[in-house]
């Protein structure tokens, strides 16, 4: 058997390559600073702030107006807690002071810590004021409590001007905090101001902060969209009723149950801090005349897809699964595939397990077919060889014809291998986006692997490798293997096609891309392709089983012998053939001449 490579895969391949090539460059670290390249013409470069300087510059305690007595009074924090998130309230300012999901930990937790509790707010890393205009804002206020009971806490500040009034509600089993602003005095247009130093949660700390930006809600388009999560950038944008600060698991959402008229956006990398990953900021203006009530709702909480969809406000879009049809897969099916196999409490190793045999199970079909079109190439290469051998110095025109003249009269497809791998590269590519944006696996261990999330490391490497890593993923070693096998297997099973001897080993180079590429990725995503690959082996053996080549020769024998009615694809393709052989004669001539 010629073990020489089939075009059908060559090309399967070259495209399966093609895209998981830019999802890896869109997902690669790169660096935020220092970057020469312009940006769009909506975007503009951050200029440094005071707010780069340190966390606590966040904080600003001045007094920018003469506040009286209250502004004498101790600050104090006051909490709110239910039983998924802690929040303190400061009193200077009525603003959150510390956020912690009480059901999440940090990526330390596998340093050896006993505890380490994941907080979104800490320390002085969030900023949440509101301009009162006239040099009055709610961050030189200091806040008295006014009311408060489980899950409510109401609380005043007198100015020159009258008092305002910031209520918290934080209802039972919820990740959303309910927050409304009042004055008994004329405000006119003021600004709300929200900035957060996002604080590190995750091992792969590049990938965390390549994942970390700004994402917003347009109201008169119902579409949401983001800031760049590669550059450093500013953006006003019209019209927005709520905007994200989305870290890779983790976001907090500002909502208004109204619409900003404008609302302006920042994002800065902060590369080299340990702690931080990114500088967000986002200032919000809002209509207003007359005594101020502004209804604010702040999501603090977990990306899970459903927990999110639930609000009904579009929040689940900050949940990256990919665009267009890739993005349908995913929350039309993957998704509830996965949610379904949960419900049975089964390690999630085992839950990806039962997945990939579902999906290759649904897939068979169009597998089946691809080999069966495989297997006719194979049973009329000792012709197509005898073609290319009789037109070998000959005019390739004719030589491609008379192939297509046997494909024709056969009745075999040359792209039918090609086709239904075509039709199954929307699921591996779904499956591509969704695995690293997974919450449900974060801190999920499955054999050596303790964060299906992130990369599984079996040795540290004392140095980096470019384009590799400092460590070793055997999840991603395992893939790479099992890739190279499938593709000699599958060079077997085709039968090779002489017309591209120069191609030979260039389909062996794409597994050793994947290397680089996965290796820093999700383990469950190369744990995924890895079981796939095995699957695949199976199916490959059952399916030589079940394929009699002397039938599909027989049949194609049978085939030769009916009258054929030539499709108007092929007539049109003669003719072209046939125009084309008229005139390289003559262009052959003038070139003489």
């Amino acid at each position: 058997m010629n073990k020489k490579t089939d075009i059908n895969s060559i090309i399967g391949f070259f495209l399966i390559g093609l895209v998981l090539i830019y999802f890896f460059w869109q997902d690669a670290p790169q660096p935020t600073e220092g970057i020469n390249t312009p940006p769009a013409s909506t975007e503009k470069q951050m200029s440094p702030s005071e707010d780069d300087e340190a966390p606590a510059a966040f904080n600003d305690d001045s007094d920018r107006t003469v506040v009286p007595d209250t502004n004498q009074l101790p600050v104090q924090n006051f909490t709110l807690e239910n039983e998924l998130v802690r929040m303190d309230i400061r009193s200077r300012g009525a603003r959150p002071q510390n956020i912690r999901l009480k059901n999440f930990d940090t990526y330390e937790i596998f340093e050896g810590k006993d505890e380490a509790p994941l907080y979104l707010a800490k320390d002085g890393n969030l900023r949440f004021n509101v301009d009162l205009g006239n040099e009055l804002s709610t961050a030189q206020l200091n806040f008295q409590v006014v009311e408060q009971s489980s899950g409510k806490l109401k609380l005043q500040a007198t100015t020159p001007k009258g008092n305002v009034y910031i209520t918290y509600h934080l209802p039972p089993d919820e990740y959303q905090a309910d927050i409304r602003i009042q004055t008994d005095f004329d405000v006119t247009d003021p600004t709300l101001h929200y900035a957060m130093r996002a604080i590190r949660h995750e091992k792969n700390d590049d990938y965390e902060r390549n994942k970390t930006t700004v994402y917003y809600h347009m109201v008169e388009k119902d579409k949401s969209d983001y800031l760049s999560e590669t550059r450093d950038v500013s953006k006003e944008k019209e019209n927005i009723n709520w905007f994200a600060f989305k870290q890779q698991f983790f976001s907090t959402i500002i909502r208004y149950d109204g619409t900003f008229p404008l609302v302006e956006m920042e994002t800065k990398g902060l590369e080299g801090d340990s702690e931080y990953t990114k500088n967000l900021k986002a200032s919000a203006r809002v209509r207003n005349t007359g005594t101020l009530d502004l209804p604010l709702h702040l999501y603090t909480g977990p990306n899970r897809f459903k927990v999110l969809k639930k609000y009904g406000q579009g929040y689940e879009k900050v949940v990256p699964l990919g665009w267009g049809i890739f993005g349908w897969i995913n929350r039309g099916v993957i998704i509830n595939i996965f949610s379904w196999l949960e419900t049975y409490g089964l390690n999630y190793g085992i839950i990806i397990l039962l997945m990939t045999l579902m999906i290759k199970i649904v897939l068979f079909p169009l597998t089946y077919g691809s080999y069966k079109s495989m297997a006719k190439m194979r049973v009329l290469k000792p012709e197509i060889d005898a073609i290319n051998e009789k037109y070998k110095d000959k005019d390739a025109m004719k030589k491609q014809q008379a192939t297509m003249k046997l494909y024709q009269e056969a009745g075999v497809n040359p792209l039918g291998g090609c086709i239904p791998m075509l039709f199954q590269m929307p699921i591996l590519f779904a499956i591509f986006q969704f695995f690293p944006a997974s919450i449900e696996l974060r801190h999920q261990s499955f054999l050596w692997a303790n964060d299906l999330s992130s990369y599984d490391s079996i040795y540290n490497l004392p140095f980096s490798i470019p384009f590799y890593g400092d460590h070793v993923s055997l999840f991603t070693l395992l893939m790479t293997v099992t890739t190279i096998m499938y593709t000699y297997m599958n060079q077997q099973l085709s039968g090779g096609n002489s017309q591209y001897p120069q191609l030979k080993y260039v389909i062996y180079l794409m597994p050793v891309v994947f290397l680089g590429v996965f290796n820093n990725f999700a383990a469950g995503l190369s744990y995924y392709y890895f079981v796939a690959n095995l699957i695949t082996f199976g199916q490959q053996f059952a399916i030589r089983g079940i394929i009699d080549e002397e039938k599909i020769l027989a049949k194609i024998e049978e085939n030769k012998k009916k009258p054929k009615k030539q499709s108007k694809f092929a007539q049109k393709m003669e003719e072209l053939a046939k125009q084309q052989g008229k005139t390289l004669p003559q262009q052959k001539k003038n070139k003489k001449k």
